[in-house]
């Protein structure tokens, strides 16, 4: 009961949850800033140079040819700034967002992590549905799921994207497999309870340790009415499966109290 305008034990729990989940989402924000740093050099000095060819020869075929690797660096970029600005933005109204996108614009924020640690990334696409969900909160789940996956596989390995359609349940499957070192039975029922992680902290890059990353998924899978499934072989590597319903028009008004939820892109293992 509230005496006195005080906040009940519930409330103080429900306010501090929502701090925690917002200080999350910022710290997401932060680390995508600094993974997309380099990426942004990178394109930035493929610019400069090629502009500088172009202004010392005169001729065609070398302007050209300029022209042509600074249209695509260009291009490039505003593929990661879409992609960052995707994610930062609320998009309380997308209720029914195109999964293919957001997995296409998630790999362009971790491609030159995958890169890095040698990571090839398979892609199998079938044609789905829309699905009912907020499109910004499933993104944050793909990159927590995919830096998992990479930290998974230090030494390289093969990481595997799936959108299916069960039809029977109405829904739309969302698999992130990598062919990482596994996880122990004895662990995966522990992997979604907050503040639990496999790992010691963060690793180079300054991702994972926490023990919230999977925790907040988690949350945000079953606010959206969800499923979260995991499946692990030790030596073989872990699948997690999202399974989000369908959209349909009606289910809009359910919707909006997803729209508070986030997670920090870091691993939970």
């Amino acid at each position: 009961m509230n005496h006195g305008g005080q906040l009940t034990t519930e409330q103080q729990l429900e306010t501090v949850q929502q701090q925690l989940v917002e200080a999350q989402r910022m710290a997401s924000l932060g680390e995508l800033v600094s993974t997309t740093t380099h990426e942004f050099n990178n394109v930035l000095m493929t610019i400069l140079n090629y502009a500088k060819l172009g202004l010392r020869h005169r001729d065609e075929p070398t302007r050209d040819k300029a022209l042509t690797k600074i249209l695509a660096a260009a291009q490039r970029a505003e593929k990661i700034t879409n992609s960052v600005l995707g994610l930062a933005r609320n998009r309380k109204q997308e209720f029914a967002p195109n999964l293919a996108d957001i997995l296409s614009e998630s790999l362009v924020l971790l491609e030159r992590e995958m890169q890095k640690y040698r990571i090839a990334v398979r892609c199998e696409f079938a044609e789905v549905p829309m699905v009912r969900a907020i499109g910004n909160q499933i993104q944050q789940v793909l990159l927590n799921l995919m830096t998992n996956a990479r930290q998974a596989m230090p030494n390289g390995g093969e990481l595997v994207l799936r959108l299916t359609h069960d039809k029977a349940s109405n829904s739309v499957d969302l698999t992130v497999r990598d062919s990482g070192a596994g996880i122990p039975r004895e662990q995966l029922t522990k992997i979604f309870d907050r503040f639990y992680s496999t790992k010691d902290g963060p690793d180079e890059t300054g991702k994972g340790g926490a023990g919230v990353g999977l925790s907040t998924c988690k949350d945000i899978v079953d606010a959206h009415q969800g499923k979260f499934r995991v499946e692990s072989t030790v030596g073989k590597g872990t699948a997690f499966t999202v399974r989000l319903p369908v959209f349909k028009q009606q289910a809009i008004a359910t919707a909006v109290p997803i729209a508070t939820l986030g997670v920090p892109v870091q691993s939970a293992r």
